[in-house]
């Protein structure tokens, strides 16, 4: 059975509320292309796919009714199945995912941005009316097998954006209990950003 949230936003913090990213912390960037990736299921409204990510971690991509979500790492065949993180109005992805990884080179946490559609004045999605989020989340590990969204930055109204959202994952992800957590907007929030939505399988979870 799977439990659908439509959670409200809960917090908007500064970069300065937020502790500084690790040192030892860094990023590394990988391509995603979907043309490339692995249908595992397709029909009418959308597809599975599971695709290349960083080393032994790969991507785990969804689509549904013209939104998308994205998972990582190695993930458990139930959450593959039955997650799905997105946004109220129609979505897609950007084509380059940044890995955040620790002293050991371990990713943790990755950040990809989603771009809105929401619709303009003519009531078609326009490129005016666009929005873009950074969609921070965490990567699943071997042990655990569960990655979700962390938190969202708006990408539009925070010029710090790409910084906030490395603050974030760096200081999030890796404690990040996912199914107990809810994720939270961070910084600024524009009115382009869109509802956030989530659909989790019952019972699953990490604390």
């Amino acid at each position: 059975m799977l439990a659908i949230r439509y959670l409200p936003t809960v917090l908007f913090l500064g970069s300065t509320a937020l502790a500084q990213p690790a040192a030892a912390n860094e990023s590394v960037y990988t391509d995603l292309n979907l043309d490339r990736c692995q249908t595992i299921a397709a029909d009418e409204m959308g597809a599975s796919m599971k695709c290349k990510g960083y080393k032994d971690y790969p991507i785990h991509f969804a689509e549904g009714d013209l939104r998308q979500s994205v998972l990582y790492g190695p993930v458990r065949a139930e959450l593959i199945k039955g997650a799905f993180e997105s946004f109220a109005a129609f979505n897609h992805i950007n084509t380059k995912v940044e890995w955040r990884l620790d002293a050991s080179g371990k990713p943790f946490a990755a950040i990809l941005r989603w771009f809105i559609e929401n619709v303009g004045d003519t009531g078609m999605p326009t490129k005016e009316a666009e929005g873009q989020v950074l969609v921070i989340a965490r990567v699943a590990q071997p042990q655990d097998g569960l990655s979700c969204v962390v938190g969202y930055v708006d990408a539009l109204s925070n010029t710090n954006a790409n910084e906030l959202a490395r603050a974030v994952a760096d200081r999030e992800a890796r404690d990040f209990a996912c199914g107990f957590q809810e994720a939270m907007w961070f910084g600024k929030r524009g009115e382009k950003a869109s509802e956030e939505t989530h659909v989790w399988p019952e019972g699953l979870s990490v604390e």
